[in-house]
């Protein structure tokens, strides 16, 4: 999640992406993004947003799915 946010800031400052640390973010994060590229009005991308979302929302049901396998939440 801290990828993606660092990825969408980097956007601010000229040449970020161009160097070592803005490729390597890059070839992270733009795949994963890529798959939100509809979420756009104009030309401002929601992508990392909906990105963001949908990360939370996979994290959220992993942690559940793993309380439910470890037992956690029922009193034993």
């Amino acid at each position: 999640m801290l990828a993606i946010v660092i990825y969408a800031l980097m956007s601010w400052f000229p040449n970020a992406y161009g160097t070592a640390f803005g490729r390597f973010l890059g070839r992270t994060v733009e795949p994963f993004e890529r798959l939100f590229n509809f979420a756009s009005v104009g030309m401002i991308s929601f992508a990392p947003v909906v990105a963001l979302v949908v990360l939370s929302l996979v994290q959220g049901g992993i942690t559940y799915l793993g309380n439910l396998i470890i037992g956690y939440g029922y009193g034993y």
